[in-house]
């Protein structure tokens, strides 16, 4: 018979969003939050079977590695400019929209930020208007698209098209045929934001570089959405000057049409930062579920966490996860300075804490 830790884990398991097909991304917005899981004390641990002490050291592990997204002071930050750039979304279709270029170095949060701020707004959107069209086309509120290395104009045509599921994806069609394909998807879906993932792979100081980016600015122009560039380094990559050079950079369009949003690591220079990572381990502690879990477990260690880390929110929660199953699998039960010290942290984490 199924115990009700196995039964938690059928409803409430580890989910696979595709999130670069629009199936995919409809699950995403549309998942209920999980159940919430019982924290159990030692002496509950003990009472339960082999079988169920197995399936509910799964169930917390499941739970620990997806604890509540933490709205950060940087996370805020970037949806106040979203939302002040997506203002110009309610301009008529003969207009102009503005955009976004989400600009920050790696480990900083940008893919989950923006995909939050977009589910956010596909949620209202449905509310608002229903998931169908006036013609009777499914309406989508959001397309995210993520790039890969290498990518060409043609490459990202069939990218935007396999997101809708448009058969002509994977067809020999002429580049133009594509593009104007991709903006027949996104008018008949009535998509109103765009996210462009990953942009990073594209070097703007070089001709192929160029060409996507004049494309990038077709397709602005023919769609009426708003739309988020995501990326590493896009600025000194020169996503801004449209590949132009010194004094001919002033009139690059990009310049002019985008905003640039960054995400900022944590610091404790001032007494001002260190409450907010004290905050932002507090609200990752109380959602810890662990037999001994108390307050103070991780604020406690907020310094020595802050060295681990260096105030990456990807660092951060790559501890969090390791140190929960380690609290499980040792017994130890709970975070502690030990536990702290056996967790192995990403590559980048590693060599800056040892510096």
């Amino acid at each position: 018979m199924t115990n009700r830790w196995a039964a938690w884990l059928s409803r409430n398991g580890t989910e696979s969003f595709h999130l670069a097909r629009k199936e995919g991304w409809d699950a995403f917005v549309n998942a209920a939050a999980r159940d919430p899981l019982e924290r159990l004390d030692r002496r509950q641990l003990a009472a339960l079977t082999a079988e169920e002490r197995e399936d509910y050291d799964e169930a917390r592990m499941v739970w620990n590695a997806n604890l509540p997204t933490v709205r950060t002071p940087q996370m805020i930050d970037a949806y106040s400019v979203f939302e002040q750039v997506m203002a110009s979304s309610r301009r008529d279709g003969d207009r102009q929209r503005g955009s976004v270029v989400f600009d920050a170095e790696a480990g900083r949060g940008k893919t989950t930020t923006v995909t939050r701020f977009a589910r956010d707004l596909h949620r209202r959107i449905y509310r608002r208007e229903g998931p169908v069209t006036a013609e009777g086309h499914q309406r989508l509120p959001v397309a995210f698209i993520p790039l890969s290395a290498g990518m060409t104009l043609k490459g990202l045509n069939q990218k935007i098209l396999e997101f809708y599921g448009h058969p002509a994806a994977t067809r020999s069609s002429t580049t133009t045929s594509l593009g104007a394909l991709a903006v027949d998807c996104v008018l008949s879906c009535q998509t109103r934001l765009i996210v462009i993932d990953d942009l990073h792979f594209i070097d703007f100081r070089h001709r192929h570089g160029i060409e996507v980016s004049n494309h990038l600015k077709w397709l602005a122009n023919e769609m009426p959405a708003t739309f988020i560039y995501v990326g590493i380094q896009l600025a000194e990559k020169r996503f801004f000057d449209d590949g132009l050079a010194g004094e001919q950079a002033v009139y690059a369009q990009t310049s002019r049409r985008a905003t640039r949003c960054s995400l900022s690591a944590f610091h404790l220079n001032s007494d001002a930062g260190y409450q907010v990572w004290v905050k932002t381990l507090r609200a990752f502690e109380d959602g810890i579920v662990l037999a001994d879990a108390h307050p103070g477990m991780l604020t406690d260690h907020a310094r020595e966490i802050f060295r681990r880390t260096q105030g990456n929110i990807a660092s951060l929660t790559n501890l969090i996860d390791r140190a929960c199953y380690l609290a499980i699998a040792t017994g130890t039960e709970a975070i502690d300075a030990d536990i702290l010290a056996a967790v192995t942290t990403d590559n980048a984490a590693t060599i800056s804490a040892a510096r």
